[in-house]
């Protein structure tokens, strides 16, 4: 993966990292432990976007998943891998949820994220590496080619496949 610093910010097995963002993907809340884990303080964050803390190990087609889900209201779970502001990373599964109001418009998006299962993260590695390396040679199709291709062989839906990882 990516020539980042090695460091590993470790998360705690009931830490929840939460946060907030607009339509736009501008953060506008942040739980203490998100800013803990990443490293920032909220003025650093609160107005930001929030691929700030994007880490470059994370194939586009995953971000380009999740927009589509949330955009059309719907929840997704994922794996992500996040840069903290020292240069390290943190692994987190997640959860991004639209904000709905009153009327059933999104306003935003919610997520919560937490501590990944570390017995089987080799395994999201090793497929967000893949991923990356299609993403590189062909795009975005050729990465989401991948993944559907590998999700029909196993037979199950990306929401199974994803839960399986976590389990």
């Amino acid at each position: 993966m990516s020539g980042f610093n090695s460091k590993c910010t470790e998360i705690g097995s009931n830490d929840f990292l939460v946060s907030k963002t607009d339509l736009k993907g501008k953060i506008t809340y942040c739980n203490q432990i998100f800013m803990k884990v990443a490293g920032y303080k909220e003025e650093e964050l609160l107005g930001k976007p929030h691929n700030i803390v994007r880490h470059p190990d994370v194939p586009r087609i995953v971000f380009k998943l999740l927009w589509n889900r949330v955009q059309n209201g719907e929840e997704i779970f994922a794996f992500v891998k996040n840069k903290t502001h020292d240069g390290g990373y943190y692994w987190v599964y997640a959860n991004v949820t639209p904000s709905i109001d009153d009327r059933g418009n999104i306003v935003g998006y919610y997520s919560v994220r937490r501590k990944v299962n570390e017995k089987n993260l080799h395994l999201v590695e090793d497929l967000y590496e893949k991923l990356i390396r299609e993403e590189a040679r062909g795009g975005m199709e050729a990465s989401q080619k991948y993944l559907n291709n590998l999700l029909n062989e196993k037979g199950v839906t990306y929401d199974e496949f994803i839960a399986s990882i976590q389990g």
